[in-house]
């Protein structure tokens, strides 16, 4: 009879006897395998720049750049006198390069999140209505045992389904 109950629970939860063979991997891992190569290269590039040892590289550049346009190394001639046009023109493009590949990853890890958060909305979703049937269920035994439960409103308004049109329109007149 236990066996009877064990097997009954499996099938309730899905459980199988044997041990699952298939691995699941997360949405960010999927969403890797199908990066592109111009969206490998910004992730690289962007995880690489966001590292202090790239800020002390940029540091160091500018200030020996400057020391050398300002005459303060000797045996260098400067080759890039104040206002330093040449670094101006070289920060501004680097800037500009950093930008886009920092921005390329981003849209690609908002694509993730998205897809992320509408799968957690989903779930939610079904495990609302799972619960709500499940309170259902615990108030007819309830009731069948003799337990009055029809002057608790707090389980009344448990016991209606959401709507989930209704939630979608009140934060829609929030949003907007």
């Amino acid at each position: 009879m236990a066996s009877h109950h064990l097997s009954f629970l499996r099938a309730l939860f899905g459980e199988s006897e044997e041990p699952q063979k298939r691995i699941f991997r997360s949405m960010k891992a999927k969403a890797n395998a199908k990066r592109t190569t111009v969206e490998k290269i910004a992730d690289n590039m962007t995880s690489s720049f966001g590292t202090m040892t790239f800020l002390v590289l940029n540091v160091l550049l500018f200030a020996v750049w400057i020391l050398i346009n300002t005459s303060q190394v000797k045996g260098i001639a400067p080759f890039d006198p104040y206002p330093f046009n040449l670094l101006t023109m070289i920060v501004s493009l680097e800037a500009i390069i950093l930008s886009v590949f920092v921005l390329i990853s981003q849209n690609r890890t908002a694509k993730v999140d998205d897809l992320r958060e509408e799968t957690h909305l989903q779930l939610n979703l079904i495990a609302e209505r799972e619960i709500t049937k499940i309170m259902k269920m615990i108030a007819l035994l309830l009731e069948k045992q003799g337990i009055d439960i029809s002057q608790d409103p707090e389980l009344k308004k448990m016991l209606r389904p959401v709507s989930e049109g209704e939630i979608e329109k009140r934060l829609e007149r929030e949003i907007l």
